[in-house]
């Protein structure tokens, strides 16, 4: 069974940079497609950027975030910078094999920016 764990999220302000980690355990990350979506207040879950064959990055957020994958770490990251208040929500990361409506999910890590 596969697991996802989050971390680095936190309290910023407008321009500043965060570095988010998935660590996943029970299968290697390079089996999957991994992806970074983000859930605001009241707002409905939104993909942010994926990694596979190829990369997707949503247009809110290309130019300033990167996402990558250590394989060694079995870990990816999702370097956001530039962040603006808009970007606040909780950033969760998946692993897809057949499409993200049967993802395993992280349980998230919440990012918050003041203007």
């Amino acid at each position: 069974q596969v697991q996802l764990v989050e971390s680095g999220g936190g309290k910023v302000r407008a321009g500043d940079s965060l570095r988010l980690s998935c660590v996943v355990s029970g299968r290697a990350v390079s089996e999957f497609v991994m992806g970074w979506f983000r859930r605001a207040p009241g707002k409905e879950r939104e993909i942010v950027a994926t990694q596979g064959t190829y990369t997707y990055y949503d247009d809110s957020v290309k130019g300033r975030f990167t996402i990558s994958t250590d394989d060694a770490k079995n870990t990816v990251y999702l370097q956001m910078n530039s962040l603006k208040p808009e970007d606040t929500a909780v950033y969760h990361c998946a692993a897809a094999s057949s499409g993200w409506d049967t993802a395993s999910w992280g349980q998230g890590t919440q990012v918050t920016v003041s203007s």
